[in-house]
Parts: C-alpha cells; structure tokens; sequence
C-alpha cells in the first residue's frame, strides 16, 4: 500500500511540474496577448464610435474639461489605447507602455471618484459602469506581473 501511495504521489507531482512549466512558458506571452486584445479592441470600438464607455466618458468630460472637448479627447483616448495595446505585444516597449498605462489608468478610473453618480448605487456597491472601471486592477496586475519578467537595462551586453 506505501508503495502505491508514494507510485500516486510521484505521478501527481511529476504531472504538477509538466504544468507548471507549462504556465511558466506561456504566461508572458499569454499576458501580452491579453492586454494586447482588452485595450486594441476596446480602444478600436472607441474609435468606430460603438463603445458602450461614451456616455461615461462624455459625464467625465463635462465635469472636468467641458463638453465641447468630449469628441477629440474620446478619441485620443481611443488611440491610445490602441498603442497601448501594441506595445504590450513589443518586449522591449515595456519601458514605455507601464507609464503610459498607469496615465491611461487615472484617467479611466476618475469617474469612480468624479461621476460618482453613474459608478455607484451606494457604498461599495458599483453599477455595472463602476464594474467596468474596478476591473482595471485586474489589468493593472497582469501588467505588473508583466514588467516584473523584463530583463533590467544593467543586465544587458554593452556593445
């Protein structure tokens, strides 16, 4: 019976290692590739003018800047959420991609704070807007996790 036991144990541990080192290869990829696809498509959906976000944004633009901003700056925002999106996908951008994020992330998070009206029914219980927005954490982790795995500039061959 000791034998079987530690012949199960051996096996399952042997399998854990397989896939664990499976996700050890592929998560940076894979991270890439997610953030890659959150911010090109919702910056693109943004850009066509089919983003379900408008009319938070539009609520933020006239409480901060005025609306008469609200198309350009909805737009620029667009954008650069497209080029945030490549970048991830470019190694060695991670460089410029984690501050242009977390300038991205103020500006996307500020209706939790400005447009209180439209991210929360009551304390700590968000509409599906505030929903939306509280995700981020969720990207702003994936990215850490992301430029955690960047080899250091010291690290680097001089030429």
């Amino acid at each position: 019976m000791a034998i079987k036991n530690r012949l199960t144990r051996d096996h399952v541990e042997h399998y854990d290692q397989k896939i664990i080192n499976f996700f050890k290869r592929t998560y940076i990829p894979a991270a890439r590739l997610a953030l890659f696809a959150v911010f090109f498509w919702f910056g693109f959906i943004k850009l066509t003018g089919m983003s379900p976000a408008g009319p938070l944004a539009e609520a933020l633009t006239e409480k901060t800047v005025g609306p008469e901003l609200f198309d350009v700056l909805f737009k620029i925002l667009a954008f650069i959420e497209c080029i945030i999106g490549v970048l991830f996908l470019i190694p060695k951008a991670v460089r410029i991609v984690i501050p242009l994020l977390f300038v991205h992330m103020a500006v996307v998070c500020a209706p939790l704070v400005l447009v209180p009206e439209l991210t929360w029914q009551e304390p700590f219980i968000p509409t599906l807007e505030g929903q939306y927005i509280i995700k981020n954490l969720v990207i702003i982790a994936l990215a850490f996790g992301v430029a955690a795995h960047t080899e250091p500039l010291a690290g680097r061959e001089r030429a």
